[in-house]
């Protein structure tokens, strides 16, 4: 089938970050940030705007670590784009939120747990859950403020990276965050990825969901439960992430609406795996585009990809593909990964 242009783009903006997620699709913190200058970063946003995307994702590493992140989505949302926003809440200010909730149009904050013994355990830095409670409160209140003068509330809530080390908390983490924001917009609950981190042998034994818990998680009877547990305000989705996985016969049927920039401009050919084909700075967006597209049909992408049928498995492939198609850097980044151990922060 002809693949159009990519309908959403996430960019990895830096990969700077004061916290050490135990499953960081990026290695977020453990990395040179590969941030770019101001000027780069808004050439980036105009080859972005080029491709005709509905929406623009702001992700890292944390993205309000970036002096000129507000500035980069403006020139891209005064074209039309929709841009949204994912951060940790490290170091939300109130100063901070009020821009945030200008600038974006979605806020997402990261939360995967209901208590911080289990937040910070994954997050791996004690205080990420407070740091993270706070910034919900600050732009509860920019919400509060905003509708009592009349205007837009802001859409913010919470997504929950599902493991086995959560898994049971899901419930909870909707009574939490609703009883305590009462202008929360929604909660997504997605399944971790076998990407970056996630995709080490011992962390797919340990932490990656069994098949089991990935039927529970997608199944109808769950998601009204946990619906039960927030107001009728508040939208819940449940989602096992497996479209990540790039499955060829899909991808051939129905096409791929994703495209992950990283944060030099490089593009990625697919947004888990590692391996890019060129630099929005130097190159020409439609051409990276077609390049990207060219990949997911590769003979070793699609045997690869086709022999999935667990998560283990698919764990596996992602190391395949990363080693095929990463740079040396790469190879060596992935070399040096620490065997993962389920240990207290």
């Amino acid at each position: 089938m002809r693949h159009p242009g990519p309908t959403d783009i996430i960019w990895d903006i830096t990969y700077a970050c004061p916290l050490r997620c135990t499953h960081c699709y990026s290695e977020s913190g453990r990395r040179p940030a590969r941030q770019l200058g101001h000027e780069d970063m808004l050439r980036v946003a105009d080859a972005i705007v080029s491709l005709g995307p509905r929406a623009v994702e702001f992700a890292g590493g944390e993205p309000l670590l970036v002096r000129d992140v507000h500035e980069v989505a403006e020139r891209i949302s005064r074209a039309g784009v929709e841009v949204n926003l994912y951060t940790s809440g490290w170091t939300l200010t109130p100063a901070a939120a009020e821009e945030a909730a200008r600038v974006f149009t979605r806020i997402t904050v990261s939360v995967d747990g209901a208590d911080a013994a289990t937040h910070d355990r994954i997050r791996g830095r004690a205080g990420s859950f407070d740091r993270a409670m706070n910034a919900l409160a600050l732009l509860d209140d920019v919400s509060r403020r905003r509708t009592a003068r009349g205007d837009a509330p802001v859409m913010f809530g919470v997504d929950c990276a599902v493991m086995r080390g959560n898994f049971d908390q899901m419930g909870d983490l909707c009574t939490t965050v609703t009883s305590r924001f009462e202008r929360i917009r929604f909660l997504t609950f997605g399944a971790a990825i076998p990407s970056g981190l996630a995709s080490r042998p011992g962390f797919g034994d340990l932490e990656l969901l069994t098949g089991e818990q990935v039927r529970t998680l997608t199944s109808p009877e769950h998601h009204d439960t946990l619906r039960a547990r927030v107001p009728s305000s508040v939208v819940v989705n449940t989602n096992d992430n497996a479209m990540l996985l790039m499955r060829p016969e899909l991808v051939e049927r129905y096409g791929f609406p994703l495209l992950q920039i990283e944060p030099d401009g490089e593009v990625r050919a697919m947004p888990i795996y590692e391996g890019t084909v060129g630099s929005l700075l130097s190159e020409d967006p439609a051409v990276l585009w077609a390049r990207a597209v060219a990949r997911w049909s590769d003979p070793f992408v699609v045997e690869t990809l086709s022999a999935v049928r667990t998560w283990a498995d698919w764990a596996e492939a992602t190391r395949r593909i990363d080693y095929r198609f990463g740079s040396d850097a790469v190879r060596r980044r992935i070399d040096r990964r620490p065997d993962y151990q389920a240990t207290p922060v």
